[in-house]
């Protein structure tokens, strides 16, 4: 069986910034969980950031990619560094989809960490542009799927494509 990583908050587990979930109950995640497909991880818990935590962003004009390659920081609204736990929780993520054999995640839009299409400009004024978190980077250049919450269908014809190669 094939398992699926899926950002913690997303299981509605108060681990977000703001210390809350947001829980999601679309059909692909109900049958996942009662298949025990679903793998929980939050990446920023676990490179040891606090729950509540201070918004964090990538500094503007800089990446994901920027970050993991030692040219941009993840930064608090606070103005503090926070690159290392972000990166130590993406890390954290990664060796658990190592260890699972996991090949498809379903990540937080949005986040530094977890998002997948579009993340926040570093200017702590709200505004997205396209672009990935720390997590998502990560997972993508070890060859994981990266899905967001609002691509259940997508990530769960990724998966029976992954399983019907498997089976084959």
């Amino acid at each position: 069986m094939q398992y699926v990583l899926i950002s913690s908050c997303l299981l509605g587990n108060p681990v977000r910034y703001d210390g809350r979930g947001v829980p999601h109950d679309d059909a692909v995640l109900v049958r996942w969980r009662a298949e025990g497909r679903v793998v929980s991880v939050c990446p920023e818990v676990a490179g040891g950031m606090p729950i509540p935590r201070p918004p964090a962003e990538i500094e503007p004009g800089k990446r994901a990619a920027d970050v993991l390659d030692n040219g941009a920081r993840v930064v608090a609204v606070t103005g503090d560094d926070v690159t290392v736990p972000f990166v130590q929780g993406g890390q954290a993520a990664l060796a658990l989809a190592e260890q699972r054999g996991i090949r498809i995640a379903v990540l937080k839009e949005g986040s530094p960490s977890c998002g997948s299409g579009y993340v926040y400009d570093g200017h702590f004024a709200g505004k997205r542009q396209p672009g990935v978190g720390v997590t998502a980077a990560l997972l993508t250049r070890a060859g994981v799927q990266v899905f967001s919450e609002k691509q259940w269908s997508d990530a769960e014809a990724c998966l029976l494509r992954l399983e019907a190669e498997d089976g084959a």
